[in-house]
């Protein structure tokens, strides 16, 4: 098969979060692989900075303004794209606070985009793939955090947690209709949802991680993006229910 495996013409693509970081950069390559990626934020602004790139680089691509948390609004973008071959789920939040004051509404919040989102996403382009009799690749977002334990991360955490366990459940129950269902639990990547504390902060945040890196380096969107394309291509045929790790080596589980 050879590197055909990773061409995508022809296929159509659904993302979330796409109007910046991870799943801007997936977009991106998504189209650059030759998919007609539908891309999906609550951010107007930004989705329309990302269907720009993908269209003067000669790629396809339309803007859905949703909030993943609905799932109504899930629902309707998706059938709304017609036929889909990949989703990828990668819209989500941060939010930092001690276990003791977590509050019901920051969880509530946190898990409603992270975990809810991918959710809804997942339900309806797996009904959408079932209905057409074709096989398909979902894609979701978890975290290094789902690996370690990191103060001040309970809700994003949480969240992270359940969607690997969503992966495998969904990867074990599709797989009979040709369906593979995979994760990436990214590293410290440089975005906007971790570009949060000032400079100083931020720089030694970062420092902190290029010391645990094998790599001696942090993550940038592309280095996940890539991830994104190899397990929505037929590169990947033989791989679900999995938890990709392109986190620099800072964790290495079994």
């Amino acid at each position: 098969m050879g590197l055909t495996a990773y061409d995508l013409t022809g296929r159509t693509a659904f993302v979330t979060g796409a109007a910046g970081g991870i799943g801007r950069a997936s977009a991106v390559l998504l189209a650059e692989a030759g998919a007609a990626v539908h891309c999906a934020d609550i951010d107007e602004k930004g989705l329309d900075e990302t269907r720009s790139m993908i269209s003067d680089a000669g790629g396809t691509a339309s803007t859905h303004t949703l909030d993943v948390a609905d799932r109504a609004q899930v629902k309707a973008a998706i059938e709304s794209a017609g036929r889909l071959d990949i989703l990828a789920a990668i819209a989500g939040i941060m939010h930092s606070s001690s276990v003791l004051e977590t509050r019901d509404e920051d969880l509530d919040r946190v898990l409603a985009v992270n975990f809810k989102g991918v959710l809804y996403a997942c339900q309806e382009a797996a009904r959408t793939m079932i209905a057409a009799g074709t096989p398909g690749s979902l894609v979701t977002m978890a975290s290094g955090a789902v690996d370690a334990a990191g103060a001040g991360l309970l809700c994003y955490s949480a969240a992270k947690a359940a969607v690997v366990q969503l992966t495998k459940t969904l990867a074990t129950e599709l797989g009979p209709h040709s369906i593979r269902v995979n994760a990436i639990a990214p590293g410290w990547v440089r975005t906007p949802m971790t570009d949060r504390h000032d400079a100083a902060l931020q720089h030694q945040a970062e420092a902190a991680m290029v010391r645990l890196s094998p790599l001696r380096r942090v993550g940038e969107p592309e280095d996940i993006a890539h991830a994104v394309l190899h397990l929505a291509s037929d590169a990947s045929s033989f791989t679900t229910g999995q938890i990709i790790r392109p986190n620099g080596g800072v964790a290495m589980p079994w």
